[in-house]
């Protein structure tokens, strides 16, 4: 009996084989997380506001985040990250390339300007995919009412 009692003691204090090996630092969202975030966003927006950022899923520094335009920003360069976007809603137009008019860095990893002159100008729909290199002047405008985008930074190597 007292053997049993040792047995059984061991085998329930033994760590099981999903105990035993590291959790999945996978981030993941699922679909109907990502329409959930979205309208809390669109939700949360206030009177005027064009711009609302959030972060869905992330690894370290490395994160994918929803951006929610309702009015474009300025025209932006990166200078160390690629930017990787997929729209998810609405609809809008991107201007890339080119050169841009009148650059300010408004923070480290920023600069913006006021248009840019010589890009190349696409229409976005739900589905569209982007990759801007690093350094390449970018705009987001809006058609309709809003424009939603899943994007990350790469920083370049």
């Amino acid at each position: 009996m007292k053997r049993l009692l040792l047995m059984a003691t061991l085998v329930l204090a033994a760590p099981s084989a999903a105990q035993a090996t590291a959790a999945d630092p996978t981030g993941f969202a699922s679909a109907a997380d990502v329409q959930a975030a979205v309208a809390k966003m669109a939700a949360g927006m206030q009177p005027g506001q064009g711009f609302a950022y959030a972060p869905l899923v992330r690894d370290g520094a490395t994160v994918a985040a929803l951006e929610y335009w309702k009015a474009p920003g300025k025209p932006a360069v990166h200078p160390d990250d690629a930017e990787y976007t997929i729209v998810i809603a609405g609809a809008g137009t991107l201007i890339s390339g080119g050169r841009m008019v009148d650059p300010h860095p408004t923070r480290a990893d920023l600069v913006e300007g006021s248009r840019i002159e010589g890009g190349t100008t696409r229409t976005l729909r739900v589905g569209d995919v982007m990759l801007i290199p690093a350094g390449t002047p970018h705009y987001f405008g809006i058609t309709g009412g809003k424009l939603v985008l899943l994007g990350m930074k790469l920083p370049r190597k």
